[in-house]
């Protein structure tokens, strides 16, 4: 699988923001049939739909219904001010020119330089190896091009798909982080993957 970054310069740059030394590039990266791009305003009826689907809300702390406002206020202040603040990156995924789901770095940690990946995929892409592919790909360019040390990705125990993305796409399973996330109908244990730069 071939990708290419397109930017001019991966590595850390610092933060205007005095509080965050650092910020993640505006960054779009290409392989044979994805696309990882900013967010777009036209994006937003497809946000929507992807965003209001069984599947992903029961997997996802989403807003229930999730209306055209929550897709602006993603696309317009928090994919933006997650970057700006140095927090993580928010990407939409492309695939062969459609949009298919949302792919994101969060939690990031400067000083130990890790992070976490999370994700959701659109209904009909699914089972064709379009979310493995967007995680790979974005987790050897934080771990080999821009010089952070893990990724973390982070999966409910009954969400299959999560994990065999997680184990395609590389990631090792270290364990269960004990009632460590929230879903529609309470808490719940996740179980930790994680990569780091020496993992081949």
């Amino acid at each position: 699988m071939r990708w290419r970054p397109w930017l001019p310069n991966t590595r850390p740059r610092r933060s205007a923001n005095p509080r965050r030394a650092h910020t993640f590039p505006d960054l779009v990266l290409r392989t044979d049939r994805l696309v990882l791009r900013e967010l777009r305003e036209t994006d937003a009826g497809d946000v929507v739909a992807g965003a209001s689907d069984e599947i992903t809300q029961r997997w996802l702390p989403l807003p229930r219904p999730y209306t055209e406002r929550h897709a602006l206020l993603l696309i317009n202040r928090l994919a933006p001010g997650t970057r700006a603040t140095g927090r993580g990156l928010i990407r939409a995924v492309e695939h062969a020119g459609v949009f298919a789901g949302v792919i994101d770095l969060k939690r990031a940690d400067w000083m130990a330089r890790s992070v976490e990946i999370g994700y959701w995929a659109m209904p009909g892409v699914r089972g064709r190896g379009v979310t493995t592919e967007a995680v790979t790909v974005l987790t050897r360019w934080v771990l080999h091009d821009f010089g952070f040390e893990r990724v973390e990705l982070r999966a409910a125990p009954g969400n299959r798909a999560s994990h065999r993305v997680a184990v395609k796409a590389g990631f090792v399973a270290e364990g269960v982080a004990r009632s460590a996330g929230t879903l529609r109908t309470g808490r719940t244990d996740l179980t930790v993957y994680s990569r780091i730069r020496g993992d081949r």
